[in-house]
């Protein structure tokens, strides 16, 4: 069977059958989403075309410095867009940051030393973007979920200080939910993998051409991969981000004010 697929220009363009479909449906019920699918159809068509370049550069030089660089670019992003999605936590970037990053490197690091990729950028670049994409929004999510839960237990939190409990004691029950909200989606989505719908590297392999249990052995490793990587960068972003809502004296900051 082949390995390969061709994908010309005019089938991708093809394609945007469906994103007229998806803006026709937004204007037919007054969504106002019709600019957000525009400028998201444009975003992705440049964005992909133009790393897709930059991957072929990365394959064809074949060192591992130019993808330690692409997957520290994409470390550096992804907690800048993580943090807009965290605005009620105070000095998010700094826990996201150390999150993708140590779920980045412990993931890549742990496939390496157990032989189950080798160390080169045909691996590397496509498993550590879509470790750290998926680590990015599990934090998000995550840390937007704290902010929220800190926000409406701001009197409790208060109380449970003054009886004489420390910040992280005062804060635990928020951490727990926020963790389990930045990873829940990826568990629930693992459990339905194959019976409710079929994920995209899987779909890839086959419309590639490659034998149906190889797609299977190649999803599963990246499912568990992506569980690791997402448990991993929520727990980090959690345990450092709840520090930001306290003082040194373990007294509750004044939250940052709603953006209008």
């Amino acid at each position: 069977m082949s390995t390969s697929i061709h994908v010309s220009l005019g089938q991708v363009a093809a394609a945007l059958v469906l994103v007229t479909v998806a803006a026709a449906i937004s204007r037919w019920r007054r969504a106002d989403l019709e600019r957000d699918i525009a400028v998201a159809t444009v975003r992705s068509f440049v964005q992909l075309t133009a790393i897709g370049y930059v991957i072929m550069l990365i394959f064809e030089a074949d060192t591992i410095w130019l993808v330690l660089a692409l997957l520290s670019v994409m470390v550096v992003f992804g907690a800048l867009t993580a943090r807009s999605r965290a605005k009620k936590v105070p000095d998010a970037f700094w826990p996201l940051l150390i999150a993708l990053a140590i779920a980045g490197g412990t993931t890549l690091g742990l496939v390496v030393a157990l032989g189950i990729f080798d160390p080169t950028p045909r691996y590397l670049v496509p498993v550590g973007g879509m470790v750290i994409g998926n680590a990015m929004t599990a934090s998000a999510v995550a840390l937007n979920r704290l902010g929220d839960e800190v926000a409406d237990s701001r009197a409790r939190i208060e109380a449970t200080l003054s009886l004489g409990a420390t910040a992280r004691e005062a804060a635990a029950p928020l951490v727990r939910r926020a963790l389990r909200s930045g990873t829940i989606t990826l568990v629930d989505s693992t459990k339905t993998t194959g019976l409710i719908f079929f994920p995209g590297t899987m779909v890839g392999m086959l419309l590639a051409g490659a034998e149906p249990t190889d797609a299977v052995r190649l999803q599963l490793i990246l499912l568990y991969l992506l569980l690791g990587s997402v448990a991993i960068a929520a727990l980090v972003a959690t345990t450092l981000a709840y520090r930001n809502f306290f003082t040194p004296a373990e007294q509750l900051r004044e939250l940052p004010a709603e953006p209008r």
